[in-house]
């Protein structure tokens, strides 16, 4: 399906906006949801949040998954005093939570949705791909499903993030190799071990001499995860909807950088929460053409600081809509 065009033609500018540079700013983001909506007005925003779920097989071979398994930060998330619930709650906007990948089970969770691509998540990716051809395009495909489920059900905003207790060394061999970054850049070593470090940046080297030559299109399939290509499906059905995304933490990101390495036409429909303290994360946001709204010195991920910034973006354009009501009346 063919990813629709933005309307630049969509400029409506209020003059009651001209003297403060903060509601310029507010300003600037109700115009970027005018011309993906192609309205001069936007809509009220209704947003949907998805986390994708799945282990990372080279976390667990190296000795670096962490101490919270996934399992248990599923289990987490899907209860309901939850940080990401409340937040969904307080933001009036539906969570999903879908395992495609995590060691375990969950079956006695009716809040999470069952979508396993594989019981125990990817394999060791310094010694073999990280998906199999039909596991890649499975996992593509749930996020596809998952994007175009949410907009038929009324969302016009969408939010994918993960939940991953050992996603650091694919996160950062997908960046390096992307963005052609040294591995120690885009490694992070905040709140780390030395050793964990070390031995995470070992197999980030060794995942890369492994996958060298693989086109950027195909790299997703090398070295990611199954949540990050749930994520990446997810993009891309959002842009062929033209619905726009609203991007997470690093992790949300990465998925996105990979997204955009099939069609770069995705980076249109697709705005930055914040950016982290996280290496790398400043340098996909700066690859992807993005500003991100707010900018956090520690790094948080599970779809907390996306949803948390929606009534921001809600603000943005309710403002938009009471000051063409007040230029409509003044004519």
């Amino acid at each position: 399906m063919p990813i629709p065009s933005i309307h630049p033609e969509q400029n409506h500018h209020s003059t009651l906006l001209k003297a403060s540079s903060c509601m310029s700013q507010m300003e600037n983001l109700a115009l970027w949801f005018s011309k993906r909506q192609n309205r001069e007005i936007p809509n009220t925003l209704q947003a949907a949040v998805v986390l994708f779920a799945a282990d990372h097989g080279v976390a667990i071979a190296n000795g670096c998954n962490g101490k919270r398994s996934t399992l248990d930060q599923v289990r987490h998330a899907a209860s309901t005093d939850s940080v990401i619930a409340e937040l969904c709650k307080q933001a009036g906007c539906n969570l999903h939570i879908v395992d495609v990948g995590v060691t375990g089970s969950l079956a006695d969770n009716d809040l999470v949705e069952h979508a396993k691509v594989r019981s125990t998540g990817t394999p060791d990716i310094t010694t073999e791909s990280a998906m199999s051809q039909m596991d890649y395009w499975e996992s593509v495909g749930i996020g596809e499903e998952m994007a175009n489920r949410a907009i038929e059900q009324g969302a016009n905003l969408l939010i994918a993030s993960s939940i991953s207790a050992g996603d650091r060394i694919a996160i950062a061999a997908l960046i390096s190799e992307l963005l052609g970054l040294p591995p120690e850049e885009a490694l992070s070593s905040t709140n780390i071990s030395p050793g964990t470090y070390g031995r995470e940046l070992i197999a980030v080297e060794q995942a890369l001499e492994r996958a060298q030559g693989t086109p950027s299109h195909d790299i997703l399939k090398e070295l990611g995860g199954i949540e990050m290509a749930a994520m990446a499906g997810f993009y891309r059905a959002a842009a062929e909807k033209g619905v726009p995304v609203l991007l997470d933490g690093l992790a949300s990101a990465t998925a996105a950088l990979a997204a955009i390495a099939w069609d770069v036409r995705i980076a249109g429909w697709v705005l930055a929460s914040h950016v982290s303290n996280d290496a790398g994360h400043r340098d996909v946001l700066e690859d992807l053409g993005l500003e991100p709204l707010v900018e956090l010195k520690s790094s948080i991920d599970g779809g907390k600081v996306a949803t948390l910034m929606l009534p921001v973006l809600q603000s943005a354009i309710t403002l938009q809509q009471g000051l063409a009501r007040i230029e409509m009346n003044s004519d």
